[in-house]
């Protein structure tokens, strides 16, 4: 019999539920792990590994594809590092895509939140939202 963790002790262990684990499992980005003779999973100390790098890829906002790449790589110890390379500057553009959508996005928001509190006839904020050629920018 293995030394694993069953997928309790694996979620508490990664910080990851238990559904999501499975959810890695179906979509192989994590192997499926052994089984007792009960059926439980039992997983391995280089599972372990494998969910906190996932874990901390997802929390840093990368997608599952790229993932499955830099989990491809990071099996080959002995390649280059360009992929990964590349892979995270194509992650790090994004980012600057979503920065800037969202700083165009707060500054229209708050010119839009001017209002002199008047009536709701003359309220800024029903005008705006109510027209979309009053906005400065495309959103």
């Amino acid at each position: 019999m293995s030394q694993g963790v069953t997928i309790g002790a694996a979620s508490r262990a990664c910080g990851i539920k238990v559904p999501t684990i499975r959810y890695y499992e179906q979509i192989a980005l994590l192997p499926s792990p052994l089984r007792t003779d009960g059926n439980r999973r039992l997983y391995e100390q280089s599972d372990l590994r494998r969910l906190r790098f996932i874990r901390h890829a997802r929390e840093l906002g990368f997608e599952i594809e790229p993932i499955r790449e830099l989990l491809a790589l990071a099996g080959e110890p002995g390649g280059s590092c360009e992929s990964a390379d590349s892979i995270a500057r194509s992650h790090l553009a994004a980012i600057d895509h979503r920065i800037a959508r969202l700083t165009a996005l707060r500054a229209e928001v708050a010119r839009m939140a001017e209002c002199p509190h008047g009536s709701a006839r003359e309220c800024r904020v029903i005008e705006v939202l109510g027209d979309h050629a009053e906005c400065l920018a495309e959103h």
